[in-house]
């Protein structure tokens, strides 16, 4: 495989957006065969989960301040994957104080506790054009066809 691996999508800023970009995601993993294994299932689930949050707060939250939005996978060297969803609004998420009984308000403390638990971290960079990425970072190795079982 080769030492660096780039995939993006550029998406209109509307609710079914949000599942075209965990489909992208879903794609490009089985495509990198990152998809495969019991462990990298489960991992490539929770990144589904985080990027359909990510992709919800670029189409909610930038308030038609961002008409796209762009969702970017880099895998380097079979060890680090970055996931990136960059819009065009310039404020950086942050945490909105939840109710017991409000419906929204956790994406961002989901999203973060989920990389932590993969032994990844959440960061967010401003764009040249004025806008943000958030970013996600997980420690990734990639199975080789070699080390994937065929299930029975």
């Amino acid at each position: 495989m080769a030492d660096h691996r780039e995939a993006s999508v550029t998406l209109p800023s509307e609710p079914a957006s949000v599942a075209a970009a965990r489909r992208f995601v879903s794609e490009v993993l089985g495509r990198w065969g990152l998809d495969d294994g019991a462990d990298t299932a489960e991992a490539a689930d929770a990144l589904r989960l985080m990027v359909s949050e990510l992709a919800t707060n670029a189409v909610v939250h930038t308030f038609g301040q961002s008409p796209t939005f762009t969702v970017e996978l880099r895998l380097d060297r079979e060890q680090v994957l970055r996931v990136g969803v960059t819009d065009s609004h310039p404020r950086f998420p942050r945490r909105l104080p939840a109710a017991v009984q409000q419906d929204n308000g956790r994406g961002m403390v989901i999203i973060r506790v989920l990389a932590a638990e993969a032994g990844g971290r959440l960061s967010f960079t401003p764009t040249d054009e004025g806008g943000k990425t958030v970013w996600i970072t997980l420690p990734w190795v990639a199975a080789t066809r070699a080390d994937v079982v065929p299930a029975c």
